[in-house]
């Protein structure tokens, strides 16, 4: 989906922490057996065609990671990725079930990474080159996917010209896989400019959703002659619709999705098999975004949804033997605007065309746009199930929560054989919006201790001469405890810099979210200094009070004096509003005559 739209794109902002991450030999003890599969793209008298170890293969694809055991069983050939975290197990489990997976490959997008200073480029040139060479052999790859959505408005030329030097060194080191390359729908210059520039990408993805129907046409009328392949499409987007009165779009039902989807690959994909390559349907699996089942074509259980079930038909060509139930409609008898504590009466039409008996789950839920997130978000989404007063599969009442702000009422219906359906309607309640704590955590918490995994904060907030620093979360060199550290580099010898570790990502203080760390007295941390003698401030909570979702405490260590060896700092939480922190440690630097390093390990709330 568009990068500027969206916040599940986490792992983006760290990129510029990616590029200097080494990537090891790849082991995998669990491999099913067999020889790495040799994927052409040829043209003949049928137009463009992917043959994969001699026999045509067109994508019937699902982007996510949901179950793969289910896309196979719908009649998916194949899985897209978006990074290479996880991809070992990915092809290892895609292999067992008969899949192949384009394996994406994250690089910097225009916004957080500078395709002017020759460093970046090297280092992401290298981490690109690692993972290659990791999993080139893997008889489930399909194709390389060189980045995704990181050209912007699409006029950076140097973003264009790093896209094909790295499409040419994946030709090189693995002669075997085509290059693809995806972008965020195809306005401006996008098209032209990289047919002209990028001549060693095969493939260009798209993703579409609104537009997915009119892919082929408008792809034509902007010059596009490389084959395509629709990486992602469905629902259109919260920014495609139009919004109500408080500023929330309508999602349609999954009933009302499959129609959409059908459109899509219909005439977005089938319509244009001479240039087109395949789909990946987004998402395959479940996810919150915007809402908490807009884009999802599974719910969190496995359930399949009507999305699934019509791609099910499309893949294979006979619809599933049990069809997912479907929702007529659902209402609100009444204003969606109310008073705290007033009684909202919903009723729902649904059915089952096989006659299966059907279960209703409703759901009050706080919208995520009320804290202004247009995206996934990492706090958990407070549900009110003390709100529902009565219910039956036809209708519900609810009472409205006393904090005010918009929420959405969720039927969930499920039958007896694993198919789902689900609608919401918008509500809002007109009690003074209060700001929300962060998520619950247990205490230790730990911060940070190994690079690599998924971090509860990240250091996406690069502050100062951002130029000047780098970081490495996965440091080798003498970590305090496991196998790696995190190490930052300040390399210029004035001026200052520094980097927090935000929840969500790139949050300072616009969006909710942080943990709410409550029982913590104090935030310990590890650190040491390249040389010794490096001056360094240290802290918990920058966002000040002026800002909406402000950090309720701000505590530093100022000043602190590194040694060489390994030093354990405390810095003080006793008494402290901890019920949101969103910016969970950071560290500033200025200029000391010298390019310094120091590094960091074992970061945690006790």
């Amino acid at each position: 989906m568009f990068a500027h739209l969206r916040i599940r794109m986490r792992f983006l902002m760290l990129l510029p922490v990616l590029c200097m991450i080494p990537i090891t030999a790849y082991t995998a003890p669990n491999i099913a057996e067999g020889k790495p599969s040799i994927v052409k793209l040829v043209k003949n008298d049928a137009g463009y065609q992917l043959l994969k170890n001699g026999q045509p293969y067109f994508i019937k694809g699902g982007g996510g990671e949901g179950s793969l055991s289910l896309l196979a069983a719908s009649g998916g050939n194949s899985v897209r990725t978006w990074g290479v975290d996880n991809l070992g197990k990915m092809l290892d489990e895609a292999q067992k079930q008969g899949l192949t997976v384009t394996a994406g490959i994250w690089i910097g997008t225009v916004d957080n990474f500078n395709y002017d200073d020759a460093d970046q480029i090297a280092s992401q040139n290298e981490r690109v080159k690692q993972a290659i060479l990791k999993y080139k052999d893997h008889p489930a790859l399909l194709m390389w996917a060189i980045g995704n959505e990181m050209e912007g408005n699409g006029d950076k030329g140097a973003v264009w010209s790093a896209v094909n030097n790295l499409a040419v060194m994946a030709h090189k080191l693995d002669p075997n896989h085509p290059t693809m390359t995806v972008i965020a729908e195809m306005g401006g210059n996008k098209i032209k400019n990289l047919h002209r520039l990028c001549p060693d990408i095969d493939i260009v993805g798209i993703n579409s959703y609104g537009g997915a129907p009119s892919v082929p046409e408008r792809y034509k009328q902007a010059g596009g002659e490389k084959p395509f392949i629709v990486t992602e499409f469905g629902p259109p987007g919260v920014w495609e619709l139009s919004k109500n009165d408080w500023g929330v779009a309508l999602e349609p039902t999954s009933t009302e999705k499959a129609a959409i989807y059908r459109k899509a690959y219909t005439q977005g994909v089938l319509a244009a098999k001479r240039q087109c390559l395949g789909s990946y349907a987004f998402i395959w699996g479940s996810k919150p975004e915007a809402t908490a089942t807009w884009f999802g074509m599974l719910l969190p259980d496995n359930s399949r949804l009507a999305s699934a079930d019509v791609m099910t038909e499309l893949w294979s060509g006979k619809p599933p033997a049990n069809r997912c139930p479907e929702i007529t409609s659902l209402k609100v008898d009444g204003p969606v605007k109310l008073e705290p504590g007033a009684t909202v009466q919903a009723t729902l039409a649904t059915s089952s065309s096989q006659g299966n008996p059907l279960k209703v789950e409703w759901v009050l839920q706080a919208d995520p746009l009320k804290y202004g997130s247009g995206g996934e978000t990492d706090a958990a989404l407070l549900t009110y199930p003390d709100a529902i007063i009565s219910s039956s599969h036809k209708q519900a009442q609810v009472r409205m929560p006393k904090e005010g702000g918009p929420y959405r009422l969720y039927a969930y219906v499920r039958d007896n054989k694993g198919g789902a359906a689900v609608a919401n309607v918008p509500l809002f309640d007109n009690a003074p919006i209060t700001i929300p704590s962060g998520k619950v955590v247990k205490i230790p918490f730990t911060l940070f201790e190994e690079g690599g995994g998924k971090l509860p904060y990240s250091p996406t907030g690069w502050m100062g001469n951002s130029k000047a620093i780098k970081l490495d979360i996965e440091c080798t060199t003498t970590p305090h405890s496991g196998k790696t550290c995190a190490r930052m580099d300040y390399t210029e010898k004035d001026g200052w810099g520094g980097i927090v570790w935000q929840n969500p990502d790139n949050n300072w203080g616009d969006k909710a979210g942080g943990f709410n760390v409550t029982g913590a007295t104090r935030l310990t941390f590890w650190a040491r200094g390249e040389k010794g003698d490096e001056a360094v401030k240290f802290g918990v909570g920058l966002v000040p009070r002026d800002k909406k979702f402000f950090d309720t405490a701000l505590c530093a260590l100022d000043n602190v004096k590194l040694t060489t060896q390994w030093k354990q700092y405390t810095i003080d939480l006793t008494g402290k509003d901890l019920t949101r922190i969103v910016t969970g440690f950071y560290c500033t630097v200025a200029g000391q005559g010298a390019p310094i390093s120091f590094y960091l390990d074992d970061i945690r709330f006790e």
